[in-house]
């Protein structure tokens, strides 16, 4: 694996973490008509690393078309 890839998977592990804490926060301390409130960090915490990593694989393959092949 690649550095990116490795920070990549380190902070998305983090980033999960911290987003199911704040749902089982949510989930468990608030009353059944706020627990839609609970939505929004579940999906970020899908959607951020998914976006960082595609982020990543595409600076990869723009920096790859730029370095010339001797």
């Amino acid at each position: 694996m690649k550095l990116w890839q490795n920070l990549w998977l380190l902070v998305a592990v983090i980033w999960g973490v911290v987003a199911a804490l704040q749902v089982g926060t949510i989930l468990a301390f608030a009353d059944e008509s706020e627990a839609g409130k609970a939505l929004q960090p579940a999906l970020l915490g899908v959607a951020v690393p998914v976006l960082l990593y595609a982020a990543g694989w595409a600076w990869e393959r723009v920096a790859s078309r730029k370095k010339p092949k001797d």
